[in-house]
C-alpha cells in the first residue's frame, strides 16, 4: 500500500474514532498516535497523516457547512460516521491542500476508494456525488 494511501487510511480511522467518541478536544492526538503505531508500523514519514488531521480539525465547522450545502437532504449527524469523515478529508484535500501535491481528481478518487474500503455499499457513490458537486462549483467559479 502506497504511503499516502496508508496515511489517508490512518487519518480516516483516527477521525472516525474521534468523531465516534464525541470529538473530545484533547483526544485526537492520542488516537492518531495509537493508530500510527497499530496500522502504520512501516510508515516512515507521518507528516501527511498529521497534515490531514490538523487540516480537518482546524476547518471542521467550515467543511461541515460545505457538506450540508452540497448534500442538503442529508443532515450532517445523519450521514454515517465513516462517510462523514471521508467527506471531511476529501473536502480538505479538494479545497485547502496543495493542488500540485494532490490534484482535485486525485483527492476525489482517493476519497471514493476510502469510502469503498471502510463504508457501506453505497458510500462510494455518495462520496462521489458530494465531492463532484463541490468540484463543479469550484470549476464554475474559475
Amino acid at each position: 500500500m502506497a504511503s499516502r494511501h496508508l496515511s489517508r487510511s490512518i487519518a480516516m480511522q483516527s477521525l472516525y474514532e474521534w468523531d465516534f467518541s464525541g470529538k473530545k478536544e484533547d483526544g485526537l492526538d492520542k488516537i492518531v498516535e495509537k493508530n500510527i503505531r497499530e496500522y502504520g508500523p512501516g510508515l516512515e514519514d507521518t507528516t501527511f497523516v498529521w497534515q490531514l488531521i490538523k487540516g480537518v480539525r482546524d476547518r471542521l465547522s467550515k467543511i461541515d457547512k460545505i457538506i450540508e450545502k452540497a448534500a442538503p437532504e442529508w443532515p450532517i449527524d445523519q450521514i454515517t460516521i465513516v462517510d462523514r469523515n471521508v467527506l471531511r478529508m476529501g473536502l480538505y484535500e479538494l479545497l485547502y491542500a496543495n493542488k500540485e501535491e494532490v490534484p482535485p481528481k486525485v483527492a476525489i478518487n482517493e476519497a471514493i476508494e476510502l469510502a469503498k474500503t471502510f463504508g457501506g455499499e453505497s458510500s462510494g457513490k455518495f462520496i462521489n456525488g458530494v465531492l463532484g458537486t463541490v468540484y463543479k462549483e469550484i470549476e464554475e467559479k474559475k
